[in-house]
């Protein structure tokens, strides 16, 4: 069952934040408070709700077991025993997935990348649907989208697209997005109807700040260009392209869609620590699991977790072999949420799994 210890400390911790709101604190103190107190408040509701239903459960399994009850009561204290029964095991689940290790990057803004693969014109096609989709299943949730460097496909979509998600929550959403996707259509400049198999790679980082990652500025080679590409006069002119090489780990980034050299070097040195900071946590979570394979990946940028398939109107996601024949609602982001949802739990299994096969 439940570790009742824990319980009672995670209702203390609650009502000391509450304790401490009420009376004179500084704003830093305030909004630290605050976010903890939204954070604790659903399984704090959870536990109580749960203890309540004990509680029940307990009442009732004394007045059935009392000789003195009334017939009537006990067949009616028995008829609700089993729906009790079942609203305590669901309570039971909700706060053990409520209670595993939270990702210390969950709440974090992403650093969504998104790279056309193999198929040509067609590739960068489908990168430009898939960060479309990314986009409106942003907005669904009131995230932010804005777009810090982007290479166009000759036909249209991206070869390769950059892009800062803003909102809270939005690495835990979408850090099971990482890996190539995968898409079988038919392409407009197609005469004979054949179905192409293009892909496209995604990598979510969450972004990371100065504190997350050490890095020395001895570390760096930093070299200024002039920007390539449309821009006129100007562009030819200035050397506002930023190129930034981490040199221990060979991480290079290229920056040149501002004219602003300060500010191409700030996207840079951006997307450089989360990039940093993805290829140390890859590692970490390569050794860990060496020894099993869990059926979500933790983001291994050549694993093929998705299939869309235009002809048949489905969408696979591989890892955990589900497939739902809504297409064009995944791609519109209206039901991407329903393949995030599955993975999320499942991955969530897997970790209860292991907190059992541990205990």
């Amino acid at each position: 069952m439940l570790p009742e210890a824990k319980l009672d400390v995670l209702l203390a911790r609650h009502a000391a934040l509450e304790a401490e709101l009420l009376g004179q604190v500084s704003s830093e103190t305030y909004v630290r408070a605050t976010r903890e107190l939204s954070e604790l408040a659903p399984v704090v509701e959870a536990v109580k709700t749960y203890r309540a239903a004990v509680r029940e459960l307990a009442d009732i399994d004394a007045m059935i077991a009392d000789t003195a009850t009334d017939p009537e009561m006990r067949a009616m204290a028995e008829s609700e025993r089993p729906q009790l029964e079942a609203r305590r095991d669901e309570l039971v689940q909700a706060i053990r997935v409520a209670l595993l290790p939270k990702d210390a990057m969950d709440e974090r803004n992403v650093m969504l990348e998104i790279r056309a693969g193999t198929g040509g014109d067609e590739a960068s096609l489908f990168a430009g649907d898939l960060f479309r989709m990314y986009e409106r299943f942003a907005a669904l949730q009131g995230w932010k989208v804005e777009v810090i460097s982007a290479s166009d496909g000759t036909m249209g979509g991206f070869k390769e697209i950059i892009a800062e998600v803003q909102g809270r929550g939005a690495f835990a959403r979408l850090k099971f997005e990482s890996g190539v996707h995968r898409v079988q259509r038919v392409p407009d400049t197609e005469t004979q109807g054949r179905i192409h198999t293009s892909a496209a790679t995604v990598a979510v980082l969450p972004e990371v700040e100065d504190i997350d990652v050490d890095i020395k500025n001895d570390d760096l080679r930093i070299e200024t260009m002039r920007a390539g590409g449309a821009g006129g006069q100007h562009v030819n002119k200035t050397e506002s392209a930023i190129r930034i090489t981490h040199i221990p780990t060979g991480i290079v980034v290229m920056m040149q869609d501002s004219r602003s050299q300060h500010k191409n070097r700030a996207s840079a040195m951006n997307i450089l620590r989360a990039r940093i900071y993805d290829a140390e946590r890859q590692r970490l979570d390569a050794a860990r699991s060496a020894d099993r394979r869990e059926k979500v990946g933790s983001g291994d940028r050549s694993e093929r977790i998705r299939t869309y398939n235009f002809p048949q109107g489905r969408v696979t996601d591989h890892r955990i072999n589900l497939t739902l024949y809504k297409l064009p609602q995944v791609i519109a982001g209206e039901a991407l949420g329903e393949l995030i949802d599955a993975l999320t739990t499942e991955h969530q299994a897997a970790q209860l799994a292991a907190e059992g096969a541990a205990a």
